[in-house]
This record gives C-alpha cells, structure tokens and sequence, in this order.
C-alpha cells in the first residue's frame, strides 16, 4: 500500500492489528508527510514578504545581495537534488521557492530604481549560466563542488541581510511570517533529510539554514517591538 512513495502497509497492518505502529515504521512515514507538508507550505512561504513589499511600496531594509544569492543557492540545490534522484518529497520546496524568489528579486529591482548597470550585470550572467546547471551538462566533479558551494552562497546571502538589520537597529520590510516558515521549514528538513538518509552536504545545508533563519527572526523579534512601542507614544 504505497501513495505518493509513502509505504502505508507498515502502519495500518500495525494498526489493524490494534498495535501502536513501532518506531522504525513510524519515524519514516512521519518524515515522508512532513516532506511533503513541507512542499505545500513552500508554495506560499514568500508571499507575505512580497505581499509586504507590495503593500508599502518600499524595499527598506533589504539586502537586494542576500535575495539575489537565494535565488542562486535555490538553483543550485533544486539541480543537484533532481539529479541525485532524491524523492520529490525531499526537494520539492526548492522548486517552489525559487520561483518566488524570481518574483521577490524582480520587485526589489523595481522598487530599487535607478539600478547600476552592474546591478544588471548579475541577473545576465545567472540567465546564461542557470539553464546548464539544472540540466545537468556540467562535470559531476564540478557539481559535487558548486554544490558545496551553496552552503556558503546561502550562508552568505543571510550575512548581508543581518549586518545590515543589525547596522540599521531595524528589520525594515522583513516579513516576520516568512521568516517563521524560513526556520521552521529548515528545522523539519533536518530531520527529514536524516530519514531520507539524504548526503552528508544536503544536511549541513539545512543545518546551515537553521541557524541563519533563527538569527534573522531573533532580529526581526528584536528590533520591531520597540519601533511598535515608539509609534504608540507617539500617537
């Protein structure tokens, strides 16, 4: 009894049995509907952050680096985990938040005019380079290194965005829901990437991802209450 690669004979004979499905049984069906919750959750992770944006018609506060980043550390992954043959369960989100991350760059791009002309410079280098990625056609030495690479792409995307929230005393435009779901989302691929007996580097990514969320959100808990308090006195 199998849907959508999860086994269900396991549990039910258990439970038919009227026994408690035992941990070996369980832990892997849990890490398979958590995957996939995790992939219908990640369809709209970004959207208050674009919604926000949209909203205030303002991109303050935000590292147009870090989201620029996102979408290559995205790119990477998505590419690497389709060409492992990792379960759809495993990766899925990737697919998902890297179409929004194009959608959040494009907005900040607008709300950011007059942009450079080196600004311009990054997203043409990405459009020629991304299509070989995700098909694959590159060396498999090569990609095991762009894919550890991404760590640090990711890793180095948050940095910008937290120096400048801790610079600036503000989290600006950050949206604290998608910075929620950012964190909770990593903290569940930890453990599902372990059920899935996933490689070594998949997991440090999202380990990475725990840690560079957590500090965001403690940023974005930080530094919003007082600026909520000084509008009150205000009025």
């Amino acid at each position: 009894m199998e849907y959508l690669g999860i086994d269900l004979s396991c549990a039910v004979g258990s439970l038919r049995n009227g026994n408690f499905p035992d941990k070996d049984c369980l832990l892997p069906l849990i890490s398979k509907l958590l995957g996939y919750a995790i992939v219908a959750a990640s369809t709209t992770v970004k959207l208050p952050q674009i919604l926000k944006i949209l909203k205030h018609k303002s991109v303050r506060g935000l590292s147009m680096l870090a989201f620029e980043l996102e979408v290559v550390g995205y790119t990477i992954a998505l590419a690497y985990s389709l060409h492992k043959g990792l379960p759809f369960s495993a990766y899925g989100e990737l697919l998902f938040l890297l179409i929004q991350a194009f959608v959040l760059v494009a907005i900040i791009y607008y709300y950011s005019q007059p942009i450079s002309t080196i600004t311009w410079i990054r997203p043409l280098i990405y459009c020629a380079v991304a299509p070989t990625v995700l098909a694959g056609k590159i060396d498999p030495i090569l990609f095991e290194a762009l894919y550890a690479s991404q760590h640090l792409i990711f890793l180095c995307a948050r940095v910008p965005q937290v120096w400048q929230n801790f610079s600036n005393k503000s989290t600006g435009e950050l949206s604290f829901l998608t910075s929620f779901m950012n964190f909770g989302g990593s903290m569940v691929r930890v453990f599902t990437t372990i059920q899935e007996n996933a490689p070594q580097s998949v997991l440090l990514g999202y380990a990475i991802g725990v840690a560079t969320n957590f500090t965001i959100l403690s940023q974005i808990v930080m530094y919003q209450k007082p600026q909520a308090t000084k509008e009150k006195k205000v009025r």
